[in-house]
């Protein structure tokens, strides 16, 4: 299930800026963040497959939602200028950014490649 991200929450679960200047990782497992606002028609697209992804990746990725509208520092920190804007973010290394309503396949490969999780072979 995706899980909403607050200020609090995104410093506790991904990034903590307050105390870090160069990027570390808070997280146990790598993660996809959704930026998103409930009134973009594109967000909304994307938003059931986010939730396929988030049971198929269970334990291995969390898929986290950042409401623009609601934090919008969350969103000018990483210069948000277009919704929805997926962030990619690996346990090792810096994180990826892709805008648009990205399909499954591609998210799925990305996920692959930038977060070095495979794809559940069933």
């Amino acid at each position: 299930m995706t899980e909403f991200l607050t200020q609090d929450t995104f410093k506790n679960k991904v990034f903590n800026f307050e105390e870090n200047q160069d990027w570390k990782f808070e997280g146990d497992l790598p993660c996809l963040i959704d930026f998103y606002a409930d009134w973009c028609g594109p967000c909304k697209a994307v938003a059931p497959v986010l939730e396929e992804l988030s049971q198929e990746y269970a334990g291995k990725v969390n898929i986290y939602k950042i409401d623009t509208e609601a934090e919008q520092q969350l969103a000018a920190m990483f210069g948000i200028r277009s919704i929805p804007s997926l962030l990619f973010v690996p346990k090792e290394g810096k994180p990826q950014m892709a805008v648009g309503a990205l399909p499954k396949d591609s998210l799925v490969q990305a996920i692959d490649e930038v977060l070095g999780v495979p794809a559940n072979s069933n």
